[in-house]
């Protein structure tokens, strides 16, 4: 979720040493000699450890555990993790590796302006000769083609591959965002009505004085926020816009039917009036004091321990607090029914989604790279690969196996592993902690709610018939009660008219030019800086005095420049959602 980098300043007056860098690598370049199998026993091979630059990744180090044995064992191949979001400056961490020529022997970063920079800087290989023997990417060369158009070769490989229309969400049974409270909390405090955004915090005051404490002793806050994912803005100050149907691109915020687009600095912008609502939070006491110190980690901690009543993300509150013995007991994460809710949702990728991969141009061996990333759109690859993605499933024979029907059904291991908290994974499958093993790419090569042709089922568990008996409890009993019989938040939120749906273009907005790029850094800092300090501020007097001294500075530094960039590819994006819907949807 998260991700965000530019570097066309940096990489513009570098081409030439780039390029020339990109020539001392020892694999194959454009002018290769042609067709390279990848078609061979890789576990034979002389061992490598290869450089892996994940924007998405949030670990740092050697890949361990299940995962990391399963690619030990099939290509002799270990992955040492490089990811921004851990080294803390992503943007400092990506532009001092491009500037030294060498960002990875495998990238995972996004599409459109850094796909752009890296092939024109010569750090990405052409790897149109190993594609022709890749047969699981070429499954969907639909998107293979799409995302490298307009390029020589093929550079790339795409990400959240679907199979799905483009107005179809693609997140499977949760959305992406969304108000997620603590379900017993709020059964406790009577299922008080909900109108709109600020009607959760008289809620969420009755719900944090009733339980002020967690089951550990420590406190219990309704809100808890970290800085980690920070970027254009206050990245928790843009979760609340996304359930009035509005994404972010750069410094605007557009809705998913294309009907607004707004800046986020504007006073009645959505971005704004969530900034009053963490203000108002504060004010009546229901923010974590440590939210301005913490990192991801931590908070994460606190929703495992029951210290947070409140998740914008399903993949958070849920996937944290709602363990099979909670659930049992009747506490976990739900959607509440917010009245005015038209939550944003992302539209299945038919061309893929925002990252993508592909193979450094100094790889020491980039058809071993190579027979690796076409693994990774197997259904072995995905099952195993994706498990760090909500409702992934795992390896066949740990996690998961065919039932006596064919029908897939999770092992005991595996309702431990994913229903109960953890699970300690058997010597043979590389030992440690599942959840320790899981892959560190952090990003979908297949959407997990696509079907595995191997079984006819989803990859994602959570579709399996299986699944839903197994987790039928009295949390769940008692939500799909209340919601009207509804069995998953998507279903509810579409009989309810109450989803958006942004139609998957794969559209990427063009590389920041030099000027915007110098404009945006130090107008994204500023307006980060003054967000955080408008949710802390002591009134509403100061609360409004800083967001007229932000709106003042970010205006004195050119922000009307960058806005003005950002309009106009938000705008262009909802053209290329229009016209997908219209010929796929």
């Amino acid at each position: 979720m998260r991700h965000k980098k530019s570097i066309a300043a940096v990489v513009a007056p570098l081409l030439g040493v780039l390029s020339l860098a990109a020539c001392t690598g020892s694999g194959p370049t454009d002018e290769s000699a042609g067709p390279v199998s990848i078609d061979k026993d890789w576990s034979a091979e002389e061992p490598i450890t290869i450089d892996v630059f994940s924007a998405t990744a949030n670990y740092m180090g050697i890949q361990g555990g299940w995962f990391g044995k399963i690619v030990k064992d099939k290509f002799n191949m270990e992955l040492n993790i490089i990811a921004p979001n851990v080294a803390g400056g992503g943007d400092t961490l990506y532009n001092t590796r491009v500037a030294g020529g060498d960002l990875g022997d495998l990238v995972i970063v996004d599409k459109g302006e850094q796909m752009d920079e890296l092939v024109e800087g010569g750090l990405l290989l052409n790897s149109s000769d190993y594609y022709g023997s890749m047969k699981n990417a070429a499954t969907y060369d639909p998107a293979v083609q799409r995302l490298n158009e307009g390029k020589d070769g093929i550079y790339g490989f795409p990400t959240q591959v679907s199979t799905l229309k483009p107005t179809e969400p693609l997140e499977g049974i949760d959305p992406t965002f969304g108000p997620f409270l603590r379900w017993d909390l709020y059964a406790e405090a009577g299922y008080p009505e909900i109108g709109t955004l600020e009607d959760l915090l008289p809620v969420l005051k009755e719900m944090q004085d009733k339980h002020p404490k967690a089951e550990n002793g420590q406190s219990a806050y309704a809100i808890s926020l970290f800085k980690d994912w920070d970027g254009n803005m206050m990245v928790m100050a843009k979760q609340p816009a996304c359930l009035y149907g509005y994404d972010e691109m750069g410094f605007v915020l557009a809705k998913a039917d294309g009907s607004d687009y707004q800046s986020i600095i504007d006073s009645e912008s959505q971005y704004v009036r969530s900034l009053r609502f963490y203000f108002e939070a504060n004010q009546m006491g229901l923010v974590d004091p440590e939210s301005t110190t913490q990192n991801y980690d931590t908070l994460f901690s606190k929703y495992q321990n029951g210290q947070v009543l409140l998740s914008w993300w399903p993949w958070l509150g849920q996937s944290a607090y709602n363990t099979e013995q909670n659930m049992a007991e009747g506490k976990g994460f739900e959607l509440v029914p917010m009245q005015d809710q038209q939550i944003f949702t992302y539209g299945a990728e038919v061309y893929g989604g925002k990252q993508f991969l592909g193979i450094g141009s100094g790889a020491e061996d980039p058809a071993r790279i190579a027979a690796f990333i076409d693994w990774l759109y197997s259904p072995e690859g995905v099952l195993s690969s994706s498990s760090d993605t909500m409702g992934g499933a795992g390896p066949e024979g740990l996690t998961w196996e065919a039932g006596p029907d064919g029908a897939p059904v999770l092992t005991d291991f595996g309702k431990k592993a994913l229903l109960q908290g953890g699970a300690d994974v058997p010597a043979e499958w590389g030992g440690g902690t599942y959840k320790d093993g899981i892959s560190t790419l952090n990003v979908p090569v297949v959407l997990p709610a696509d079907e595995n042709p191997n079984t006819g089922f989803p990859y994602s568990y959570k579709y399996w018939p299986s699944y839903q008996e197994a987790v039928a409890n009295p949390l769940t009993e008692d939500w799909s009660a209340t919601m009207d019989g509804a069995t998953t938040t998507m279903q509810y939120l579409q009989e309810h008219d109450q989803l958006m749906v942004a139609p998957g273009s794969s559209y990427a907005a063009p590389a920041d030019t030099s000027e915007v790029e110098a404009i945006r850094n130090q107008v994204k800092a500023s307006i980060v800086e003054y967000s955080w300090k408008m949710v802390f501020a002591n009134d509403e007097a100061e609360f409004e005095s800083l967001l007229a001294e932000m709106q003042k500075t970010a205006e004195g530094l050119g922000y009307e420049t960058v806005l003005e960039f950002d309009m106009a590819n938000a705008k262009a994006q909802n053209d290329a959602r229009v016209a997908v819907a219209a010929e796929l949807g």
